[in-house]
This record gives C-alpha cells, structure tokens and sequence, in this order.
C-alpha cells in the first residue's frame, strides 16, 4: 500500500507527523511538508520526502498509483483550494488527483471556529468522496494525556483508511 500524507500549516503539524510514525514499515510512506511545517519539523522517519512547489513529482500524477492521502492538519486554505479545483502546489495537485481517481483522501481540518466558507467547502469536498476527519475527540477512551488524545485520533484516522492499529481503546473494550 501507498499512503501520502502531506502536512500544511505548521500548527498541529505534530499531529502529521505522529501519524507518519504510526504506519507500519511495510507501506509505501510519502511526505509533503508545505513550507511552514518544513520550519517546524525535524523529519528522523524513513520516507520520501517531497518538495511542495514541485507539481511534477510522481505524486501528481494517477498513474503513480497512491492508495490513500492523507492531509494531516488541513489548513483552511488547502481545504479551499482543493474544493475549488485550485492545484497550484503538489499537496492540492495531489489531492485533485486522488478525488478524480476516486480513491481515499482524508483532510483534517485545523482550525475552530469554522466559517460558512470553510462549511460549504467542506461539504463540497465531502460530497466528492473526501474523508473528513478533523482531529476531535471522544471520551469513551478515557484519554488521560495529550500523548493518549494524539493516539485516539492517529488511530482514528488510520482506522478510516484501513491501516490496523492499536493506538486507543475502543467503544466497548476493556481497560
């Protein structure tokens, strides 16, 4: 399995990258660090990394077979410009080749409150199949950290796109 999972806007890129540790050493990882996350990430993990000003990786194109992406914070500006059909970096070229493909793409949408702006797109984006998955969370897991809160939702996404994990407890399963 192919996964890309791109990291746009440097809050909550902790998240991205946390979620980059959680795959399994048998997918296919690859990066995109848009550049305000490139400014407050240390990447020590083995992956491809991308330039996001590069429209011409191999990410921005169908045929090089990505199974799921994964936007992982989402910044409103990024939600924008997919949901209008902008593909002016490679995270959105990316992302409109994944809705156009029909295969899995996840966005998690960072900020609060959200606008109308920000809803509508949203739901244009949701109803052309997009995943969205902001980071919330639910109590039944009893989280007690933030190191638990960040595992309920990595694991969360991770479940949504069907990579296994055991990152947090689950509705109904014992301490």
């Amino acid at each position: 399995m192919k996964i890309t999972i791109a990291i746009t806007g440097a809050s909550g890129s902790s998240l991205g990258l946390k979620l980059l540790k959680a795959l399994p050493n048998s997918i296919d990882k690859h990066l995109i660090l848009s550049d305000s996350a490139k400014a407050v990430l240390q990447i020590e993990e083995q992956v491809s990394i991308h330039d996001d000003q590069n429209i011409a990786s191999a990410l921005s194109s169908g045929s090089f077979g990505t199974d799921v992406m994964m936007i992982v914070p989402c910044s409103m500006n990024t939600v924008a410009k997919i949901s209008n059909g902008i593909a002016d970096n490679l995270t959105t070229r990316a992302a409109s080749v994944m809705i156009k493909e029909h295969k899995t793409l996840l966005i998690a949408p960072r900020e609060m409150p959200l606008s109308s702006i920000a809803l509508e797109n949203l739901l244009k984006l949701s109803q052309n199949g997009v995943i969205i998955a902001p980071p919330l969370l639910a109590y039944y897991s009893k989280q007690q950290t933030l190191e638990q809160m960040e595992s309920f939702m990595v694991g969360r996404w991770l479940d949504l796109v069907g990579v296994d994990n055991k990152l947090y407890k689950r509705w109904g399963e014992d301490a």
